[in-house]
């Protein structure tokens, strides 16, 4: 009898090492070398059909993958306008944030216009998805669920089936035979892909599988993975709120930029039509500290309240604060105010709020969070129809931002007239002067303060 040959295999970013190791070589991790069994894998094709020949690519026909409509349209317009046939789809997100029940709903969407769509599901019982369906009222007969841990069985189940759409939750549940490891180790997930997407392309059924993420907010095994898929796709947001931010991290058919916005109601994900309008909805009129962002979320223009809370500080250290904003933009912005502008802010506590739960990170909120502390600072209000964008640097000059005219469009959309934003974007903007609407450009923080508090 042969002896059974083992590896090594992190289980962060999947090296390998003939031996066991105390640190990774790859990423550098400790304590993450498992031993697993060293199988040669089996690059058997799933069906009998012949192997394709070489062709010129002209003589390619597309017109047999029209795409698939969920019937949501931030699910697809995030996609690029529907799942093409054949795809292989990646949602990560958060435990709890919604995954299962954004693909539940876009499962029942797809069932009621193509066809049976199977679900199949690693973690919970067919009872349990049921529960669900009868609350989220999409309940079909389309749609067939499928409790099955074993790849080999689940594509052997799909082949017979022939279904439209094929759901796994979730790919770190999935174990095949010919890798004796646990299931959720590299191998495994690395197997399991691999295999996956074999089916997808030889069946041309569209599949999309969920994949747990790490403490890090990454998708939990092998960087592989992402490189694998079609599609990449992160579902994201605060429990605490109930807004949710869809992404595409990699599309093949598709743009990147776009991004869906759902709100987490009593009977599932609702599409938010007018996000700006809901967040701007309980705005206060006249409070000094708060400011309208024209925030770019992938390509589309959001308006965000910036709101800033300045107050003498009682201890020996003043306390900074920033929730959904980068603490150290928050401290280089305050530096900017003390030593370009002149004020006294180094006794003071000073603490900045996106309202909404949303996570911004573009430059262009430099400006509005630093008039928004001036405001709170001053305790003077501004403008409740001023919109403000603008990145600030160290000398505390305004720098240009993309997409101005998209942000002013969607702005003057919602009732507001007066926008303060970079002199560099005034050059180049292509926005009709519609009657009504004051478009101010400043080369520095100390012009825009001068602009806003009039």
């Amino acid at each position: 009898m042969s002896k059974i040959k083992t590896k090594f295999v992190c289980q962060e970013c999947g090296s390998e090492a003939s031996k066991w190791l105390g640190r990774c070589p790859g990423c550098g991790e400790w304590n993450t070398m498992a031993e697993e069994v060293a199988v040669k894998k089996s690059e058997a094709r799933l069906t009998a059909a012949p192997a394709p020949k070489p062709r010129p690519i002209n003589m390619v026909d597309t017109s047999a993958m029209p795409r698939l409509l969920t019937g949501i349209s931030e699910f697809d317009r995030v996609i690029g306008g529907g799942i093409v046939p054949g795809a292989l789809l990646l949602i990560g997100g958060d435990p709890g944030i919604g995954k299962s029940t954004l693909l539940l709903q876009v499962a029942a969407g797809i069932a009621n216009t193509y066809g049976p769509v199977l679900y199949i599901s690693g973690e919970e019982s067919a009872a349990q998805i049921k529960i669900r369906a009868e609350r989220l009222g999409k309940i079909s007969n389309n749609l067939l669920i499928f409790t099955e841990n074993n790849l080999e069985t689940i594509v052997l189940e799909a082949l017979q089936q022939k279904p439209a759409f094929v759901i796994i939750d979730s790919i770190q549940t999935m174990f095949s035979p010919e890798i004796p490891s646990a299931p959720g180790s590299v191998g495994q997930v690395r197997e399991s892909t691999g295999k996956l997407m074999r089916f997808a392309k030889e069946s041309g059924i569209p599949t999309a599988i969920i994949g747990h993420v790490t403490k890090d907010g990454n998708i939990a095994g092998p960087r592989l993975l992402e490189h694998m898929v079609d599609v990449v796709l992160y579902f994201e947001g605060e429990r605490s709120y109930a807004f949710r931010v869809l992404r595409a991290i990699k599309n093949r058919f598709g743009s990147t930029n776009e991004s869906g916005i759902f709100s987490m109601e009593e009977h599932g994900l609702a599409e938010v039509a007018n996000p700006s309008g809901l967040l701007l909805a309980e705005r206060p009129q006249g409070a000094p500290g708060s400011v309208v962002l024209a925030y770019l979320e992938g390509v589309r223009s959001l308006l965000i309240e910036i709101q800033a809370l300045v107050s003498t500080t009682c201890f020996g250290m003043p306390r900074r604060m920033a929730a959904g904003l980068d603490y150290n933009r928050l401290i280089l912005l305050l530096a900017v105010l003390e030593k370009r502008v002149g004020l006294m802010l180094a006794n003071q506590d000073a603490y900045v709020n996106a309202v909404g739960g949303f996570k911004i990170a573009e430059p262009a909120a430099d400006l509005p969070v630093a008039l928004a502390i001036v405001s709170s600072f001053r305790n003077i209000a501004v403008d409740s129809s001023t919109v403000v964008m603008g990145e600030v640097g160290l000398t505390g000059e305004v720098r240009m931002i993309s997409r101005a005219e998209a942000r002013i469009t969607e702005a003057a959309a919602l009732g507001f007239k007066r926008f303060v934003i970079p002199a560099g974007n005034l050059s180049g903007l292509k926005l009709p002067r519609t009657a009504g609407l004051d478009i101010i450009g400043v080369a520095s923080v100390s012009e825009a303060m001068e602009a806003v508090f009039v």
